[in-house]
């Protein structure tokens, strides 16, 4: 379940909406030792003896699997790139668009690909994107590797320490609180989400609609 739903936010379309970041967190505290018992998602595919190789295991799986997703949807917009190269402007489309994201993922495509993973939404549709506007396979290869092996690392040890830590110092099982926790990581990683779009609707609304 872990490993599908990586894979659906990272490469496909309809996976825009599932809680990567809390899924990751969780798994990094379901990886930890609590209370003598081995850590649960380790143990449910693997049991090496060691919560260290298990959760280095998990970290290469995981992360196999979201650049995997990446690859998906940058083949998916490579593919339909051309169409919409070619499609007359709309009112819903505009292909001034498509080149000032070319020209943008030609400056700014690697750091582009490594921060979209840290963003909810964002992580789903910048490798199709990178497709669409034909950046190159080597440069989005090297990122996407970075990115995904940056991003799968950080929250599953962010979990995992954290849990080791509270239960250690405090005696206080995060598993038992999962709620509030997932709630917490949705709200935090989606509010600059949520600021850059309500500040950019502020601006637009502020243009005057004509010359002064």
């Amino acid at each position: 379940m872990i490993l599908f739903i990586v894979f659906a936010e990272t490469g496909l379309f309809a996976g825009f909406f599932l809680p990567g970041d809390a899924l990751l967190f969780v798994t990094g505290i379901f990886s930890s030792t609590s209370r003598g018992v081995p850590g649960i998602v380790a143990s449910a595919l693997f049991e090496s003896n060691s919560q260290w190789a298990d959760l280095f295991l998990l970290w290469l799986l995981i992360a196999m699997v979201g650049i995997a997703g990446n690859f998906v949807g940058y083949w998916f917009g490579r593919k339909s790139g051309p169409f919409l190269f070619e499609r007359k402007d709309t009112f819903f489309f505009k292909k001034k668009y498509l080149v000032q994201a070319h020209e943008f993922y030609e400056t700014n495509g690697g750091q582009a690909i490594v921060l979209a993973r840290f963003v909810p939404f964002v992580r789903t549709f910048a490798p199709i994107v990178a497709g669409i506007v034909l950046m190159d396979w080597k440069k989005f290869t090297y990122y996407n590797i970075v990115g995904c092996v940056l991003w799968v690392g950080t929250m599953l040890f962010a979990g995992h320490f954290l849990q080791t830590f509270v239960m250690r110092q405090f005696h206080f099982d995060l598993t038992e609180h999962l709620e509030v926790i997932v709630l917490g990581i949705i709200v935090v990683t989606t509010f600059p989400v949520l600021w850059k779009v309500l500040t950019h609707q502020r601006k637009s609304g502020n243009k005057p609609n004509g010359p002064i």
